[in-house]
């Protein structure tokens, strides 16, 4: 007769947190060797606009907090709270993060903020939702919000990343936006999910901002180029498309905007995962 393999036991924090909270994590799926998502429990007296990010990590060795900004993949009216990671292998925090199981415990920053936030933009005609990789996740928040169709007419979510595998989770999350009986019906007549990879031949193949310089990405969609006027533009991912896009933004004549000001277009540089 052998003996059951006992279950691993959930790593709790046992410290004070502080100006956080201690958060369960209620469920873990793993998409590629590079990518996670992870879903933990609310506090009932968190608040947060779609698109917002928050602190969150694990307390070294000494007791004191390791934390980074992670965008909330979530809507505001969710139960729960979502997160989706990069893993880097000999990084301070996702090196940890990575093998966190259902039960385990996170801390949870209790101040969300910043840019990405409908109320940083101007009204508009048609939204672009602009990311590669990980930096989908502020938009997973931002689809899932009523008010996003509320105030645009068409939503356009690109997502560009190295390979296919690492398209799924926006693509399930689109699908399941999709058929939400919440938001469904908007989203079926309003939002619009191109995809390119960069490294795989999948069914398009190219960076997003060359295809926007070149004009393919609005021949593919069959929309108008960039226009000031009637669109605006949310920008999240890696160091390269937020410089290179915001260039582009800039150079036809759109106005950076933020929680104080708000205009044309938005970037997030807070959003890294370490």
């Amino acid at each position: 007769m052998t003996t059951p393999t006992p279950a691993r036991p959930a790593n709790t924090i046992s410290a004070k947190p502080g100006p956080f909270t201690v958060e369960t994590v209620l469920e873990v799926k793993h998409y590629t060797d590079r990518l996670f998502y992870f879903r933990i429990t609310r506090p009932d007296a968190f608040r947060f606009r779609s698109g917002e990010f928050i602190m969150i990590g694990l307390p070294k060795e000494d007791g004191k907090p390791l934390l980074r900004a992670y965008s909330l993949a979530s809507p505001f009216w969710d139960e729960a709270l979502d997160f989706y990671s990069i893993k880097v292998a000999d990084g301070p925090l996702t090196s940890r993060l990575q093998h966190i199981q259902p039960g385990d415990q996170l801390l949870l920053g209790k101040k969300p903020t910043g840019t990405l936030v409908l109320d940083a933009l101007k009204p508009g005609k048609r939204l672009y939702m602009v990311s590669t990789g990980t930096g989908i996740a502020p938009f997973a928040s931002l689809i899932r919000d009523p008010e996003t169709y509320e105030k645009f007419d068409e939503v356009i979510l690109t997502h560009t990343c190295r390979e296919s595998d690492e398209l799924v989770y926006g693509n399930e999350l689109v699908e399941a936006v999709k058929s939400d009986e919440l938001i469904g019906e908007f989203a079926r007549e309003k939002l619009v999910h191109f995809t390119s990879t960069t490294r795989d031949d999948g069914p398009v193949k190219g960076r997003v901002t060359d295809m926007i310089n070149s004009g393919e990405l609005f021949e593919r969609l069959g929309v108008p180029p960039l226009n000031p006027e009637v669109d605006r533009v949310m920008i999240c991912g890696s160091e390269g498309l937020l410089k290179d896009t915001k260039q582009i933004c800039l150079d036809r004549g759109f106005i950076e905007g933020s929680n104080a000001a708000p205009a044309d277009f938005v970037v997030e540089k807070a959003f890294v995962a370490t």
